[in-house]
């Protein structure tokens, strides 16, 4: 279930699905990089203004699907104007920064997002711009993004499966008639 809270900016209402903390794996595949699966952690916060608060955390997973190490990071800020048009301002620990435009579909959570500029550090690898589609399908977030290096096309290299974190905490403050031993609840 998707719950507005009562100080989100009006303006993100069609973004609230997005709120949370969310959990998952996924599959990294691109030339000239290591193909592997990895984990993710992802967190969409709100602060009552008229933007979102993205970040992200991957890292390889081995074959037995523990951390090996971290693969990227990137945090941002998520708007959407009165059209459903979604501009995403990302930084990547790459030495990447990138302005994403897109839209919210109608009458589905789904963002398509393009890049519409690329800023990149000395240091940092080729890229030249991304798609990216991000989807709430039966309560989970999915997204697979696209890349393009100034040798490679614009083909996939990324996408993942992620689940709600719930803390437990949120549950409890629910629970204000629970008798004392607990037992009692359960006859």
């Amino acid at each position: 279930m998707i719950e507005i809270p009562s100080d989100l900016h009006p303006d993100l209402v069609p973004l609230v699905f997005l709120l949370g903390n969310w959990e998952g794996a996924g599959v990294s595949d691109f030339p000239g990089a290591e193909k592997c699966n990895f984990g993710q952690e992802v967190s969409f916060t709100h602060d009552g203004r008229d933007f979102l608060e993205y970040v992200s955390h991957t890292w390889v997973l081995d074959s037995e699907g523990k951390k090996v190490r971290p693969l990227e990071s990137e945090t941002g800020y998520w708007r959407i104007d009165k059209d459903r048009k979604v501009e995403v301002v990302m930084i990547r620990d790459q030495g990447v920064v990138e302005i994403w435009y897109g839209e919210l579909a109608d009458q589905k959570p789904q963002i398509d997002l393009v890049t519409d500029a690329v800023a990149r550090t000395a240091a940092s690898g080729p890229y030249s711009g991304g798609k990216r589609l991000y989807g709430y399908v039966k309560s989970d977030l999915m997204w697979v993004g696209e890349k393009a290096t100034p040798d490679v096309e614009l083909r996939p290299y990324m996408s993942a499966h992620l689940k709600k974190v719930v803390d437990p905490s949120e549950w409890a403050k629910d629970l204000k008639d629970l008798p004392d031993d607990g037992i009692a609840f359960f006859k």
